[in-house]
């Protein structure tokens, strides 16, 4: 185990930064944020489990670190984050336990697929398994609810709509879920600090990342979804088991809008620590 703070790492000339934190030789915990957040979306969650005795590591990803931005969408396909996230836990020089919201979902089933001998454990937050997200899709009711991903891959549009604060787009963010103190680490984190755009290549790159393999999962794998959550429905949610060889759970919020982290850390992590011991029994 590397036994010194992480507080970046490299790969492929980009730089990433790390909050690492937690009793340094507690279980290592890799958290992958979602759009449009960064690793400080997990901060609440990060108090619980270094309680527990864990370890957090939560990366900055590709287009929201200031040195890890470029400006191809083809950079962002998902093989390219699931590699940055790769790229982090080889610095960590052991298995993971790894626990993604949102995109940080999608890029947490790419990494416990790909490589599944350095992810001990899998805990996705809201977003399923990608062939069963990919499979309610076609479906009507899901269909309505990700109408925004068409709208978030048009350039310099989705950038001047996401960036008004008295605009639409985040008078939606507020009904979503956001609270005013969310709103206003999105607009500093994100908007004035100038990772808006590539937040929202992750969306651009999607049809360039939908040939790459997508396997079943085989390691031990939690999936925490919520009832109110405007994006994504219970389709995509409960048919994930169907993707999943190994010891599965699925956790249902009842009540709780997209943002998990933030609206309900304590459940979160409570989920997260029973997934991390059930592999870690001495934990």
């Amino acid at each position: 185990m590397n036994g010194q703070r992480i507080t970046e790492f490299s790969r492929d000339g980009y730089t990433f930064d790390v909050v690492d934190a937690g009793p340094i030789d507690g279980p290592p915990v890799v958290l992958l944020h979602g759009f449009p957040q960064r690793a400080t979306s997990w901060a609440s969650v990060s108090e619980i489990l270094h309680a527990a005795g864990m370890r957090t590591l939560a990366p900055d990803q590709r287009g929201y670190s200031p040195r890890a931005r470029p400006r191809s969408v083809r950079a962002y396909r998902i093989s390219e984050l699931v590699a940055d996230a790769a790229a982090l836990i080889d610095v960590i020089d052991q298995p993971v336990h790894v626990v993604g919201h949102d995109w940080g979902a999608m890029v947490g089933w790419g990494v416990a697929a790909r490589h599944p001998n350095r992810v001990a454990s899998l805990t996705a937050v809201s977003v399923g398994h990608p062939q069963a997200f990919t499979r309610a899709l076609r479906t009507r009711k899901q269909a309505k609810r990700s109408w925004y991903m068409g709208l978030f891959s048009i350039p310099v549009l989705a950038e001047r709509l996401l960036s008004d604060p008295d605009g639409r787009a985040q008078a939606a963010l507020r009904k979503g879920g956001m609270t005013e103190e969310m709103l206003a680490r999105y607009r500093s984190e994100i908007v004035e600090d100038g990772a808006l755009t590539g937040g929202l290549n992750w969306y651009r790159a999607l049809p360039l990342s939908m040939r790459d393999p997508r396997p079943a999962t085989v390691v031990p794998t939690t999936l925490v979804w919520s009832t109110r959550d405007a994006a994504l429905g219970r389709a995509q949610a409960e048919h994930s088991s169907e993707f999943v060889t190994g010891p599965y759970e699925f956790v249902v919020l009842e009540g709780a809008s997209h943002w998990i982290p933030d609206e309900r850390p304590q459940e979160l992590a409570a989920a997260i620590i029973d997934r991390v011991r059930s592999v870690t029994p001495t934990t």
